[in-house]
């Protein structure tokens, strides 16, 4: 199975899926996903929730670092920050670019460009990955 095709399958039943993620490429050095704009993520009628984008972007940023974790490691987000360019409506498909800005033994940084279908940037987001490691084997 592929890396796109593992995240995709790593995600169902769990939020990405409740929102409506759909991995399009990813590796180690880029996730790419797509999610379309429902009425469920908005805020107000007619304007996406900036807290759907941002999750939307933070579900890339962790699997990006997924794909670069040892055997049995994992990953938990602690910090991001969102830049808000412009607005996304109900009906629009968004794309998230994801694409390392640094990937270390105890942290990784990302940063997602969250566009619009013509490539209109609307949301810039970094965040940093705590990477956690394995439990040690029990050497008794």
């Amino acid at each position: 199975m592929d890396d796109t095709a593992r995240l995709q399958a790593m995600t169902q039943g769990l939020f990405p899926e409740l929102i409506g993620v759909r991995f399009v490429d990813a590796t180690a050095e880029r996730v790419v996903a797509e999610l379309d704009v429902r009425d469920e993520h908005c805020t107000v009628p007619g304007v996406m929730h900036g807290g759907a984008i941002m999750a939307f972007a933070d579900t890339l940023g962790g699997a990006a670092t997924a794909l670069n974790l040892s055997a049995g490691g994992g990953t938990t987000t602690i910090e991001s920050k969102t830049n808000f360019f412009a607005s996304a409506r109900p009906g629009e498909t968004l794309r998230g670019t994801c694409t390392p800005l640094h990937r270390g033994r105890r942290t990784m940084v990302w940063q997602t460009r969250v566009t619009a279908a013509d490539g209109k940037l609307l949301a810039l987001v970094t965040q940093t990955q705590l990477v956690v490691e394995p439990p040690a084997a029990d050497s008794r």
